[in-house]
């Protein structure tokens, strides 16, 4: 049998492709809340926010603790994740339980869209806005995503994922590459439009969250609901939960992959969502070269998740993901010796993160498809989504108190390369083959 092919869509019906395109659809409209938001801008500007709000000592009163402004962001992000061990995990039980994902996706879009549409309104020292809004915004965005996820194995067989999920996460870089470079002229012009640089950052946010908004409404406008496997009942949320907590333990080698993911994850969304916030803290680079080595990344992605998609094709998601780690550990050593001030260097690293980013989430997000039991998609998404995209909380903490504990960016940056490594040799010894039989489902050609 011929390895399937990444770039030519499979012979599917057209309403299996409506399906898709729409379901590619909501890759484009949420990924610009990663990138804009929490990649890009947020991060340094909530920073700023909090410096300004800063106390005597430079420090920030929070709860009867003295909280550095440089540890803020990272807690919040950590935060936001402590929330979701509760949230998304019954929301993939409502999900699978009832039935209704184009309704509960388009709610919780929705949710997030506003919240992060009203970061427009942080400023002059607030904070404690900026991260409660935040905090919203991230919950609502996992959560949403973890429905979204649960329809892969609907739109896709065992052979075609890898090259669907590639697809769709090409789809998000597309997209959030087409509104950074807006928000990047927005914000390089700031001075010939009359506005401050502190106003540009703000109506780029809220910009992200209109599109991440309008753009839902195509997604659930081409998705269809499948059929629930019981009827919904007031707490069966809670109860289904309960019930797949349980029946997690009848699947080792599948929270053996979670537990790998965990890890690994941990340290990619960490090094996304905090890479602004060491590059202009510790490098000393300017938010428009930021903006534009984050708009390079989103480019150079797109070529990267496709073309690991190939990759996959003909060596398997677990040695391509395998092989992405390895970069990314190079990446937090090269980023530990980066000169301040190189902006070449900065955006060479910056292109090789590119590369891999893509093709670790989509081939991570594929892969663990076929190690799900049947109707139990949401639900399982739940667990893996806690660790995803921007949801990462142990790298954060880690990040923020080992910067609190030293004074170095460059030493908080380094200490997660025990994320990579950890997690890259959980993978290496994981049996995938025979985790996707004991799921119960077809092993694809290449694993």
């Amino acid at each position: 049998m011929n390895a399937p092919d990444v770039d030519a869509a499979p012979p599917v019906d057209r309403a299996l492709r409506r399906e898709r395109f729409g379901w590619y659809s909501y890759d484009w409209a949420m990924s610009v809340f990663n990138t804009s938001v929490t990649t890009v801008f947020l991060g340094p500007y909530l920073t700023s926010v909090a410096e300004d709000a800063a106390g005597p000592g430079g420090r920030l009163p929070f709860l009867g603790l003295a909280i550095p402004p440089g540890s803020w962001f990272s807690y919040v992000l950590s935060v936001s994740v402590v929330l979701q061990v509760v949230v998304l995990p019954l929301t993939g039980a409502v999900a699978d339980r009832t039935g209704r994902k184009r309704h509960l996706l388009g709610a919780l879009a929705a949710l997030g869209a506003l919240a992060a549409t009203c970061l427009f309104f942080v400023a002059d020292g607030r904070y404690l806005l900026g991260a409660a809004l935040f905090v919203v915004a991230n919950v609502s965005f996992g959560a949403a995503t973890v429905v979204y996820y649960s329809w892969l194995p609907d739109l896709a067989g065992p052979d075609e994922r890898d090259a669907v999920s590639s697809r769709g996460w090409a789809f998000g870089y597309v997209g959030g590459a087409l509104l950074l470079a807006v928000h990047l002229g927005l914000f390089l012009g700031a001075g010939s439009l009359g506005l401050t640089e502190g106003e540009a950052v703000r109506i780029c946010l809220a910009t992200a969250g209109l599109w991440w908004g309008l753009f839902t409404l195509v997604t659930v406008s081409l998705l269809r609901d499948r059929p629930a496997q019981a009827a919904a009942h007031a707490t069966s949320g809670f109860r289904q939960l309960a019930a797949t907590l349980r029946g997690m333990r009848a699947f080792p080698l599948t929270l053996w992959f979670l537990g790998a993911y965990l890890l690994f994850n941990d340290g990619v969304q960490t090094v996304v969502s905090l890479s602004a916030t060491y590059a202009s803290e510790e490098l000393g680079l300017s938010q428009s070269v930021l903006t534009g080595a984050i708009l390079m990344v989103q480019v150079v992605a797109v070529f990267g998740a496709l073309g690991l998609g190939r990759v996959a094709a003909r060596h398997g998601a677990k040695r391509t993901v395998l092989g992405c780690l390895v970069v990314w550990t190079a990446v937090l050593v090269a980023a530990y010796w980066l000169q301040e001030g190189a902006v070449a260097q900065f955006y060479a690293l910056a292109a090789v993160i590119g590369l891999v980013q893509g093709g670790t989430q989509a081939l991570s997000r594929s892969l663990f498809s076929h190690l799900i039991p049947a109707g139990k998609e949401a639900e399982y998404y739940s667990f893996y989504e806690i660790s995803d995209r921007g949801t990462s909380w142990l790298g954060p903490l880690a990040f923020g108190l080992t910067y609190q504990l030293t004074g170095s960016y460059r030493y908080a940056i380094i200490s997660l390369v025990v994320f990579f490594v950890a997690g890259f040799l959980l993978l290496l010894r994981l049996p995938v083959r025979r985790a996707v039989v004991a799921a119960g489902n077809t092993p694809p050609e290449r694993l």
